[in-house]
């Protein structure tokens, strides 16, 4: 894993800075020294870098994790995992604010570079929302997430809506005291038990699924019932609106995608495999017909070439470009 430190605030005297500025500076270099560790302790060092600057540890990977991914989805909206590059912003100086922040997009990143989405498919969540479980657009109750707590979603992009069981598998330091990952407040995200093994009591966790820490002044849980992983953010963010997402793949000859559309009832036998040379394909059958997403590497760097038979559209066969 690569950390490289940019901050020169990190390294000028204390006469330069004062104590209060020298202190922060410190604080900034563990947080960054915190998120770097969790990312290489949990063994993901060879796919996921850490770069620190003045504000930020930036989390980068391609956000195609190496596990199993799509198995399981019958609600599925037709839709391929496809690598795209990804930088998580995680501040440095995490505070905690008065109001739930919302976004229909990440709220966090996983340690293997996997963004974190709340539990919903069904655009932003509001303020109210946020009180009362959202049964009509749970994605794992309507059948949306593969056996790992992920899926692909209008960016063609693969991300979590849930625990990511098969990530905490994989991990090299996996159990109750480890970071699985790092919400874009600053503060890190936890399995489903207290960091020294006990079970959280019923009503501990608040309306984003965290609660109180000792080391970082808060800190985020997965959890088996709805929400099931981040739902908000707790902490202030400056810069919001302005947290990274994942774009559509757009055509070569510059036209963009049409988003799929859930076929209705959901489908039988999704699979979704690859080969050494890069093609990917996704499979299943939908009302006794066989449909699929098929994918390889153009000749064009970071685009892909495309065959496709989907409830989406009808059942014919489109052909064709597509890039990041």
């Amino acid at each position: 894993m690569s950390i490289k430190m940019t901050r020169s605030t990190l390294f000028v005297t204390t006469a330069l800075l004062g104590i209060g500025g020298a202190l922060a500076a410190a604080a900034h270099e563990d947080h960054c020294a915190a998120v770097a560790a969790s990312v290489a302790e949990a063994g993901f060092g060879d796919s996921v870098t850490v770069t620190c600057t003045d504000e930020h540890a930036i989390i980068r990977s391609d956000t195609y994790p190496d596990h199993t991914m799509m198995t399981g989805i019958v609600g599925t909206n037709e839709q391929v995992p496809v690598p795209a590059e990804y930088g998580a912003p995680i501040l440095l100086e995490p505070r905690l604010g008065d109001t739930p922040l919302t976004r229909d997009a990440a709220l966090g990143v996983a340690v293997n570079g996997v963004p974190i989405y709340d539990y919903t498919a069904g655009g932003e969540m509001s303020q109210e929302d946020l009180a009362h479980h959202q049964t009509r657009h749970d994605t794992v109750q309507t059948g949306q997430l593969d056996v790992c707590g992920g899926h692909a979603g209008r960016g063609d992009d693969y991300h979590y809506h849930a625990k990511p069981t098969c990530m905490i598998e994989q991990m090299a330091n996996a159990g109750h005291d480890a970071i699985i990952g790092w919400a874009f407040d600053g503060f890190p995200i936890y399995g489903d038990n207290n960091p020294d093994g006990t079970v959280i009591a019923e009503g501990d966790l608040g309306v984003c699924n965290g609660q109180a820490d000792d080391t970082f002044g808060y800190r985020y849980h997965t959890s088996a019932e709805a929400p099931y992983i981040v739902q908000c953010l707790m902490g202030e963010v400056p810069e919001f609106d302005g947290l990274p997402r994942v774009r559509p793949l757009s055509a070569a000859d510059g036209g963009g995608t049409a988003p799929g559309r859930p076929p209705e009832g959901g489908v039988e036998n999704l699979d979704f495999s690859e080969e050494s040379d890069g093609r990917r394909s996704m499979d299943y059958s939908y009302r006794g017909q066989d449909y699929y997403i098929r994918y390889a590497p153009s000749d064009t760097d970071g685009c892909y070439d495309f065959v496709t038979r989907t409830v989406s559209n009808g059942g014919e066969i489109h052909t064709g470009e597509y890039c990041r």
